[in-house]
């Protein structure tokens, strides 16, 4: 009895060392030696998201501040509302970034999956 209790001890702990194995491939980096950048730059991100006509027509202003997650290959997986403002801009935000291709961060000489925080300015001109 004690050597299968061994044996399923030491399977169960490789499954459990397989998974994290696993797991830690898509783990994504705050900081990297160069961050993802949008292609073509901020203005090709902003060409992206289109101010919702609720929020001009009450006026609303303000900074959306949006977790994204960028993969080794410069797609964004996931787009996460840190702060909105609402009437929309969240949404139109997020739609925007979701849209948007990015050059991939790069760690060590070696893309890698990247997550910062990103600020989009909503202003009525």
């Amino acid at each position: 009895m004690n050597t299968i209790k061994k044996v399923l001890s030491f399977k169960l702990l490789f499954l459990v060392f397989s998974i994290n194995l696993i797991s830690n491939t898509n783990e994504y980096i705050a900081i990297a030696d160069e961050m993802p950048t949008p292609i073509g730059g901020l203005k090709a991100l902003y060409k992206n998201i289109e101010y919702p006509q609720q929020a001009m027509k009450q006026g609303i202003e303000g900074k959306v501040y949006a977790m994204v997650f960028v993969s080794d290959n410069g797609d964004v997986t996931k787009v996460k509302i840190v702060k909105g403002i609402g009437y929309g801009c969240d949404e139109a935000a997020k739609k925007g970034i979701l849209q948007t291709k990015f050059n991939p961060g790069v760690q060590n000489g070696k893309k890698q999956n990247v997550k910062f925080a990103l600020p989009i300015n909503f202003k009525i001109n």
